[in-house]
């Protein structure tokens, strides 16, 4: 006996009484369902969605993060970073992020190991674009941030707005810093990145860098979640709910901004690939995350790998790698001149 609760009696009554036919009447033959038009009115049933062909996928090296213990194959020295980063130069990468990290595998600000990864790669690679996070914890570090900033090795810097908790450590960009600092990268010609962990971060970008009309337009935006003490994403819903939130509350700011969303934390891969289906940008690599995926634990061997990855998601979704020329049209910068262009090589 069945221990549904369908009325079968008068199914079966209406079955008998009129079979199984469908009640369909179509109107717009021959076409059953025109994609391109309807016989009532002018108007497109199925529009194309507003999505970029164009994707930036930024590749980050090393980071302030992870250490070898953490990930054996962390790029740590000199040699090791600009490796890695010559590797997804080759793989197409459009922009690289540098961090540097000292003899004892901390992320240093050292204008003389920025210059060592950096300047040969410029020199080889003179239309890709760098930017680099000179974040300053000591005094002395401090006082050489606007000597590195002045080397141009930089297209663009992030403008950190937080203060979280981020790990077992305090993070905090006092507004002082976080105004002088944006002041810096403008007067030596690198576009500010507006880089943000949280809501509370958001706002504060909005008091102290948009509203106060220091950054100039158009902004560009970097949302780095999933990390402990950013906003959290540990399950699926929590990571469409919580870049819904934070996309929204940016583009209430600017509803024509251009937004980069890091691969970060246990999200890493499938962060990135729903931020390229809502159509915007991504930046992948060793410096926010271990793994490359969230429900195993495979680490990254390569920053490359990584890379090349994303890249294969964005042409399956029928989305194509800028180039770094078009990545800078994006960010209204100039565009690189040819005699520029030789001077580098």
């Amino acid at each position: 006996m069945s221990d549904d609760k369908i009325k079968w009696d008068q199914v079966d009554k209406w079955v008998a009484r009129a079979g199984l036919k469908t009640n369909w009447k179509p109107y717009g033959m021959p076409e059953v369902l025109d994609p391109f038009s309807s016989r009532f009115a002018d108007i497109d049933p199925m529009p194309k969605w507003n999505i970029p062909q164009k994707v930036m996928i930024s590749t980050t090296i090393t980071g302030a993060f992870f250490s070898k213990r953490s990930n054996p194959n962390q790029p740590i020295t000199v040699e090791e970073i600009r490796d890695s980063a010559e590797e997804c130069i080759k793989a197409g990468a459009p922009n690289v992020h540098i961090h540097v990290r000292d003899d004892g595998g901390f992320n240093a600000l050292d204008p003389q190991r920025f210059h060592d990864v950096i300047a040969p790669l410029k020199k080889k690679y003179p239309e890709v674009m760098f930017d680099g996070c000179l974040v300053a914890v000591t005094d002395e570090e401090s006082a050489v941030m606007e000597s590195t900033m002045k080397m141009g090795l930089f297209d663009a810097l992030p403008v950190n707005t937080t203060a979280i908790c981020c790990g077992d450590s305090m993070f905090f960009k006092a507004p002082h810093v976080v105004i002088k600092k944006a002041q810096l990268a403008q007067q030596n010609g690198a576009k500010p990145i507006i880089s943000v962990y949280d809501d509370g971060d958001i706002d504060n970008a909005r008091r102290f860098l948009v509203e106060s009309k220091l950054v100039k337009p158009p902004y560009y935006w970097l949302i780095l979640p999933a990390l402990p003490g950013c906003s959290p994403m540990h399950n699926p819903q929590q990571m469409v709910d919580g870049l819904m939130r934070m996309v929204r509350t940016i583009r209430d700011i600017d509803p024509d901004c251009f937004i980069l969303v890091c691969a970060a934390g246990r999200a890493s891969t499938y962060l990135a690939t729903f931020a390229m289906l809502l159509g915007l940008h991504v930046r992948v690599g060793m410096e926010d995350t271990l793994w490359p995926y969230p429900h195993r634990d495979d680490i990254i061997q390569r920053n490359v790998d990584h890379f090349q990855q994303m890249k294969q998601i964005a042409q399956l979704l029928g989305r194509e790698l800028m180039s770094p020329a078009e990545y800078r049209q994006a960010l209204g910068m100039p565009a690189k001149t040819v005699a520029e262009v030789k001077a580098r090589g």
